[in-house]
């Protein structure tokens, strides 16, 4: 089986920066780390490949920095990875990224299953995963915390909820997004750190995947950032102190105060 695994570089959460001309996130130069669901993502492509055979492919889009994430991977058990790059994707919403990432997997061709993290903590939305299965027409289990079967053409998976978990199968090739309770990530090998030292990555530009430049980047993306800023401090709270019976007709006369002047 061939298992796809799309990662993705994110900024450390104390090295974020907005670019104020476009509204996007400046990832050049910036700390960066492997999104922390998609590590979830990538040890369960590796267990997939150990429990039923085949090989594993990751996927980043990104910067060419964003090759350190792939060679990340490969060295907890990923057999290759592949760098999507070019100045067209900059930009990029959930839509356009995940018209891209679909595009990439076109081009790999013969697929059965495509794991990602349920969302990127860069941005929380947890679209791009069901936008790649809805542009390759493909199912998808999303919130997936444990795969009970899989064989040839058909998985069954139970899928996180709020009140307990649902038991879903689906044919194959299809599309998982995991959640952190699926496993817990290994540690790189030595074996492994110096066979991800020795990986060659391959990059991939939008022309090589055969993109249509309407989809793509910044102008390919339906939503636009119209204004990015920091919400002001909250003003200091102010204590009453002294005995109940004392505080409590103070503090109705203070709600009443705040009720009337919103009111107003």
């Amino acid at each position: 089986m061939h298992f796809v695994v799309c990662i993705k570089q994110v900024p450390e959460k104390n090295d974020v920066k907005i670019n104020p001309e476009t509204n996007t996130l400046m990832r050049e130069g910036a700390d960066s780390i492997v999104n922390p669901f998609d590590a979830y993502a990538i040890e369960e492509s590796v267990r997939l490949k150990e429990r039923v055979g085949g090989k594993v492919t990751a996927i980043t889009m990104g910067p060419p920095q964003a090759e350190a994430v792939l060679r990340e991977a490969i060295s907890v058990g990923v057999d290759e990875g592949i760098l999507i790059s070019d100045r067209a994707f900059a930009g990029s919403d959930t839509f356009a990224t995940s018209y891209t990432l679909a595009q990439a997997i076109k081009k790999l061709g013969d697929v059965d299953i495509i794991l990602c993290g349920k969302q990127a903590s860069d941005g929380d939305t947890a679209q791009v995963g069901p936008g790649i299965a809805t542009h390759l027409d493909l199912p998808q289990i999303t919130y997936v915390r444990k795969i009970e079967e899989i064989e040839e053409g058909r998985i069954v998976g139970e899928r996180l909820l709020e009140t307990g978990y649902e038991v879903i199968e689906s044919s194959l090739p299809c599309l998982l997004t995991v959640v952190k309770e699926i496993n817990e990530p290994r540690l790189p090998s030595l074996k492994g750190k110096m066979a991800a030292k020795r990986a060659e990555i391959p990059i991939w530009t939008a022309a090589e995947m055969d993109c249509n430049p309407e989809y793509l980047g910044l102008d390919g993306s339906p939503t636009k950032v119209d204004t990015i800023f920091t919400p002001p401090p909250r003003a200091g709270g102010e204590i009453l102190t002294g005995d109940p019976e004392e505080i409590v007709p103070k503090l109705i006369e203070k709600l009443k105060e705040l009720v009337v002047g919103t009111a107003s």
